[in-house]
């Protein structure tokens, strides 16, 4: 997926924990999705980037954990 300059995407089979990662010129940042949307590592991006970022999560969760779950079989 992308939104506002970032690309969303996962590794496959890279843990069983369904999460996100997040890239950009700037930097990148991998983002728990369950149990709830949590900041796991950030490299580079800013505090307001983070917050864009966390906000686009939500806005697209269902999305998201949809993918997640087809992706991964959960």
């Amino acid at each position: 997926m992308r939104a506002k300059g970032y690309r969303f995407f996962f590794f496959s089979r890279e843990e069983p924990r369904p999460h996100v990662h997040i890239n950009c010129a700037d930097g990148e940042a991998k983002f728990w999705l369950e149990p709830e949307i949590q900041l796991v590592r950030n490299q580079g991006l800013s505090q307001i980037q983070l917050r864009e970022i966390e906000q686009i999560i939500e806005e697209h969760q269902d999305d998201l954990r949809a993918a997640w779950n087809t992706g991964f079989g959960r």
